[in-house]
């Protein structure tokens, strides 16, 4: 069982922590290519697969819309907006009640 995080209520995929950082991480480090437009297309399309399997894995969630949407920003897709996101639906995920 995955150890619960302070504030997290209900437990989230590790899949979807691990996808979520692991997205992050590559487009900091990737930054360099980035930013001069030569691998633009493949930064958006990392984006697009990030959402879809990020919806799949954690459902419908409006969180994950602004995102996106950060991540298509240049400058503003520095921030870790998918983790902030993941960690954002732990957040407000509620806890089974107890005795289930």
């Amino acid at each position: 069982m995955m150890p619960q995080l302070p504030g997290v209520s209900a437990p989230v995929p590790k899949t979807a922590w691990v996808l979520a950082v692991a997205a992050d991480l590559l487009q900091w480090a990737l930054l360099p290519l980035f930013a001069g437009g030569a691998l633009s297309g493949f930064n958006v399309a990392l984006d697009l697969v990030v959402a879809v399997v990020l919806t799949r894995l954690l459902g419908w969630h409006l969180v994950l819309l602004p995102a996106f949407a950060a991540e298509l920003l240049p400058g503003v897709d520095l921030v870790p907006s998918w983790t902030a996101a993941v960690w954002f639906v732990a957040r407000s995920r509620r806890a089974p009640p107890p005795g289930t």
